[in-house]
């Protein structure tokens, strides 16, 4: 049987979900999520014609030759207003951020005046509008602001605070549970006995759906039993994707895709031509509801055991997934480079290759690490990037244009 190619297997993944539901957070909470909703303004900024300067407002009539003297009959300051009504020939002392009192239209800046009494000397003119920030400058009531599925960053927050809103429409968080799998496994921390390994797939993989933008619920570790496996499945219920990691291979100890079509899962495919991560499986079970409006199949993804593997297979995999489940597209973010050194013949499988990228060059320079095994996780952390070598590619030569994946989302 032919394996399923990387692409069409992304596709198959993608067009499974569906945006979650909608809930309303606080400004404060609102980093990193993603809007349901375009967002408008429901304030006008500036409210009001400010002041952009400490000095004095004034009409642009009565500087227009110099030296003048006015009367100051009041002060406006951020916050406190003057109301009173100004005649020809008069000033109020302002402060930036003051609102322009009626009827005036400048603002003199205090370096460029000469205080006496209740009276100050203007000794430059200043034109119409001058140190004035207008009404609305920024933006107005009803103003468009984020369009849906934008991903909130610090600055939107300040953005929408200025803009009158205390809360933001955003999309669930997708829950992602990670179960580990195997008897070889401890938690990490522990001091593993002779044939055991942290287990360090679930923390990493936890690690990538939060920056994704997800809720990572680690599930612990499930024994090489189909009874430790059948209880761990059950704590994932409600979970929008359940992660599985190892025992997704044939092995007599390879029990996890039996598990779940017992738990009702039906699987959609099983093995991909992607080198590292050919065994990798996709499939829905039941889930419950969850009373968020969101009742109805949990996504199952099936990573195989080894770490570099898991790690590329949730990055080509389950970022773009979570980024579907919140409303918004993840493509995977792909540059245009040459490759530094030869490569060989590539088989049936699109080839994943960690690398260093040059980006100070042009175009930028990709340069496979030697030792590909997936079992390395040194080389994994010193990557920044994925050389992408495509299926049945011949041999390339230093120099060959190549498609490399960002490893960072």
């Amino acid at each position: 049987m032919a394996l399923l190619p990387v692409a069409d297997a992304l596709a198959r993944v993608l067009e499974t979900a569906e945006t979650l539901a909608t809930e309303n957070v606080s400004l404060s909470s609102a980093l990193g999520r993603t809007l349901a909703e375009p967002l408008a303004a429901r304030l006008t900024n500036p409210p009001f014609d400010a002041s952009a300067m400490d000095g004095y407002a004034v009409r642009a009539s009565d500087v227009a030759s110099v030296p003048v003297t006015l009367k100051v009959i009041g002060e406006a300051g951020a916050g406190r207003p003057f109301t009173g009504n100004v005649a020809n020939g008069e000033a109020v002392r302002i402060f930036t951020g003051g609102a322009l009192p009626e009827g005036l239209d400048t603002v003199v800046i205090q370096e460029n005046t000469e205080a006496s009494g209740n009276d100050i000397t203007i000794q430059q003119t200043a034109s119409r509008r001058e140190n004035v920030r207008p009404k609305g400058e920024d933006f107005a009531v009803g103003r468009p602001l984020l369009e849906r599925g934008h991903r909130v960053t610090a600055r939107d927050i300040l953005l929408a605070a200025a803009a009158g809103h205390g809360t933001l429409p955003v999309v669930r968080r997708p829950i992602v549970a990670l179960l580990a799998t195997g008897d070889e496994l401890v938690e990490p921390g522990t001091t593993p006995s002779y044939g055991q390994i942290p287990a360090s797939n679930s923390f990493g993989l936890a690690a990538v759906a939060e920056a994704a933008g997800a809720e990572a619920r680690i599930l612990g570790i499930a024994r090489d039993s189909h009874a430790s496996l059948a209880e761990a499945l059950e704590r994932a219920e409600g979970a929008d994707v359940l992660v599985t990691i190892g025992g997704a291979s044939v092995g007599d100890h390879d029990l996890v895709r039996p598990a779940l079509e017992k738990s009702g899962a039906v699987l959609q495919f099983y093995k991909i031509a992607m080198r590292p991560g050919k065994p990798m499986f996709f499939g829905k079970r039941p889930k419950a509801a969850t009373g968020n409006g969101d009742a109805s199949s949990q996504i199952c993804l099936g990573l195989p055991g080894n770490p570099v593997a898991s790690l590329i297979c949730a990055r080509v995999f389950l970022v773009p997934l979570i980024g579907r489940l919140l409303g918004r597209e993840v493509p995977l973010e792909t540059i245009s480079a040459v490759i530094a050194t030869s490569l060989p013949p590539n088989g049936p499988r699109e080839h994943y290759m960690r690398a260093k990228l040059d980006r100070t060059v042009s175009p930028p320079r990709a340069t496979p690490f030697g030792n590909q095994d997936s079992g390395l996780v040194s080389s994994l952390q010193r990557a920044d990037c994925l050389v992408v070598v495509p299926v049945n590619s011949p041999g390339m030569a230093a120099g060959s244009p190549i498609t490399v994946l960002n490893l960072d989302i």
